[in-house]
């Protein structure tokens, strides 16, 4: 009985701390959720880790059980970001140029149903064009992983003799993001206005009718 007992004791034991994690996670979940649309409406020096908090039902003692202080929980913010258009849209290589833009038309579609994400990024990519801003590392080192991983492409569809010979692969995949960040732009300013995928469809299919190796 005594046995019985003991087991009886270590399962709830194992079950309140699964319980206590979940409960953790939910509340580190809805800080970052929190954060993001701070940090859109108010970038990142303008936002407050007390008014955070206070948002989520929380103090801010309690905020900083989970994150170390305001640069961590904006790195944080950004990296559960990218790792959420890796895992959903790029987790598997692209078998060609077309398949490619297709993707990335995805992405924006992706895009429009997170209307926080798509301000937050706006917001401090502008903020972080300042050495001195706690962002200015990430998004410096994002372009260039973007950039790089785009230019790779490209050029694996000049060697596959997809793409022309003489495409400019870098002023190509500079002109992509270029498009894709300045579409976003209008979109946060009038969404109404403006239908982000469908004109960045518009403008990659153009692009690959032109550096296509044979004419569609």
């Amino acid at each position: 009985m005594a046995q019985d007992t003991g087991r009886t004791a270590s399962k709830t034991s194992k079950g309140s701390a699964r319980g206590t994690y979940a409960v953790g996670d939910a509340r580190r979940q809805k800080i970052l959720d929190t954060a993001v649309e701070h940090f859109a409406q108010w970038g990142f020096n303008a936002s407050s880790l007390a008014r955070i908090a206070a948002d989520c039902g929380i103090t801010q003692g309690g905020l900083l059980h989970h994150f170390r202080g305001k640069e961590d929980l904006l790195l944080s913010v950004l990296a559960q970001s990218e790792r959420h258009d890796v895992d959903r849209l790029f987790s598997e290589p692209a078998e060609s140029v077309a398949a490619h833009f297709a993707t990335v038309v995805g992405l924006a579609a992706d895009n429009e149903r997170r209307p926080g994400i798509v301000r937050m990024f706006n917001t401090l990519v502008g903020e972080s064009g300042n050495p001195e801003h706690p962002a200015h590392a990430y998004f410096t080192q994002r372009y260039a992983r973007v950039l790089g991983y785009t230019v790779d492409l490209l050029e694996a569809g000049v060697a596959r003799g997809e793409l022309r010979p003489d495409t400019d692969c870098e002023a190509v995949g500079r002109e992509i993001l270029a498009v894709m960040d300045g579409l976003q732009i209008q979109w946060v300013l009038a969404p109404g206005s403006v239908d982000m995928p469908a004109r960045l469809r518009g403008f990659l299919d153009r692009l690959l009718r032109e550096i296509a190796a044979t004419p569609a």
